[in-house]
């Protein structure tokens, strides 16, 4: 029974918010300054699983994450899909003509940077996370300065909401992925993997995987690749693969770990709703 999580943030973030939607059951949050923090807590034990941001359909993927998950041995159990919405909060009483300066996340701010074209007046500051900016106006009453986060955010710290949705792009979606130390999934149920492979270094290796997962009746969600560690000009290759038939699957699997000079099984799990 999982009792206990770790996530990137604190209570109110965006992490918090994939958490209390996606577990039903309730377990203690434990919060992380980082993702190799949070990596760290999930290979030491210190909590049972861990909820941790993988990509974005506007930023795109966090490259370092895929690092992680590789270097800390993390098996992927499951995945969430979370609507973004930024969201601009004060304490309340405040009007946006008083607010001096927003303070959030770089990529909140890059997101929203448009709606702040009509209100030059707000100096626009980085920080380390949504929530926490919206923790730090509520507890030290700070007058004059906005936070960019999660409604969940404006509950909890009890902080008026003055524009909602303030986002460019309505559509925002980040995919969250569900992360412990070992694979306890059942094959029951799984239609998801997530794969690392390298190939060797020669012309059409990449386009043979790819034609026996196609061969197989595989689904490539997913393709990224990272430079492999003190091997200039080699790359390792991190896929998803979405699939009906198990026996199609285990069929590829079975391939291409015989085909690749390193094959590694990241996660199998049923896939998230979109």
């Amino acid at each position: 029974m999982i009792q206990k999580v770790a996530i990137q943030g604190i209570k109110g973030s965006f992490h918090d918010q994939v958490v209390e939607q996606y577990y039903t059951q309730a377990l203690e949050l434990m919060e992380c300054l980082t993702f190799d923090a949070l990596a760290k807590a999930v290979v030491s034990g210190g909590c049972d699983q861990a909820v941790m941001a993988l990509e974005n359909s506007i930023a795109g993927s966090i490259l370092s994450n895929y690092a992680i998950l590789d270097q800390y041995e993390l098996v992927i159990t499951g995945e969430y899909y979370l609507n973004i919405e930024h969201n601009l909060m004060a304490l309340p009483g405040q009007k946006i003509e008083d607010l001096q300066e927003v303070h959030s996340h770089p990529m909140a701010l890059l997101q929203c940077k448009k709606f702040f074209y009509d209100y030059p007046h707000i100096k626009l500051v980085e920080s380390n996370d949504t929530a926490e900016e919206a923790l730090k106006i509520s507890k030290n009453k700070i007058t004059h300065r906005g936070a960019i986060a999660g409604k969940r955010a404006s509950h909890i710290y009890d902080l008026e909401i003055l524009f909602p949705s303030i986002q460019t792009i309505k559509k925002n979606v980040t995919r969250f992925v569900v992360v412990q130390k070992n694979n306890t999934q059942s094959s029951n149920n799984i239609n998801k993997a997530a794969w690392k492979f390298v190939l060797d270094h020669k012309r059409g290796s990449l386009a043979t995987v790819l034609n026996v997962m196609s061969d197989c009746n595989l689904n490539l969600t997913k393709i990224q690749s990272l430079p492999v560690i003190k091997t200039p000009g080699k790359y390792a290759f991190f896929v998803d693969v979405t699939f009906d038939d198990p026996k199609d699957y285990y069929k590829a699997k079975s391939l291409i770990g015989i085909m690749a000079t390193a094959f590694k099984v990241l996660g199998e799990y049923p896939s998230g709703k979109l």
